[in-house]
């Protein structure tokens, strides 16, 4: 028995060690090289943080180009899918009071036209980036508000873009927040 119990003693007291010390501190350590020191990538505006890069925020105003929906309401603590399946009639409620809701502050474009991202819910429910496409279709709504032309917003969109890894690991992808700041900047810039 006792050669059980020894080892088994040991082995225990080196798996504490291991899981609840060495591999937290060594994953705390690679988190400190991250961008944000681990702590998030702030969006900061006049020395003020705004937001955080990775974390959807709710844009809703016609002047703003919108996020994706969340299914979690933007809240980050508690962030989540819808969990409804794609023939779940509420589910296809929701998503059709978006669709609703989209075409109403966007008169000219069809249903078919609309990004599926833009009227359905993200896995995390926080999902900070927009497809190109997702983001140039609001650009009518956009500039209409705004009073600035169309195409400076289409190039705004176009230098907001963040490439696939590499040129090909990922899609091409637009994080909102950062365009939104920088459609502020280029609004006042404007109004210089």
């Amino acid at each position: 028995m006792k050669k059980y119990i020894l080892p088994s003693l040991k082995m225990t007291l080196l798996l504490m060690l291991v899981c609840s010390l060495l591999y937290p501190l060594l994953i705390a350590g690679i988190g400190r090289l991250a961008p944000g020191g681990g702590d998030g990538q702030t969006v900061t505006v006049n020395g003020r943080v705004v937001g955080y890069a990775l974390v959807g925020q709710k844009f809703d105003q016609d002047k703003y180009f919108w996020s994706r929906p969340s299914a979690a309401g933007f809240n980050a603590a508690g962030s989540s899918g819808s969990n409804k399946g794609p023939s779940n009639p509420d589910y296809l409620k929701d998503v059709q009071a978006h669709i609703d809701t989209f075409l109403a502050h966007n008169p000219g474009i069809g249903k078919q036209d609309i990004p599926a991202e833009l009227v359905t819910y993200s896995g995390s429910g926080l999902d900070p980036d927009l497809s190109p496409e997702a983001a140039k279709i609001q650009v009518k709504r956009v500039a209409r508000k705004r009073g600035l032309p169309e195409d400076s917003l289409y190039r705004l969109v176009d230098e907001q873009t963040s490439k696939p890894l590499l040129g090909f690991l990922g899609p091409s992808t637009v994080n909102v927040l950062k365009l939104n700041v920088a459609l502020d900047k280029l609004n006042t810039d404007k109004m210089k």
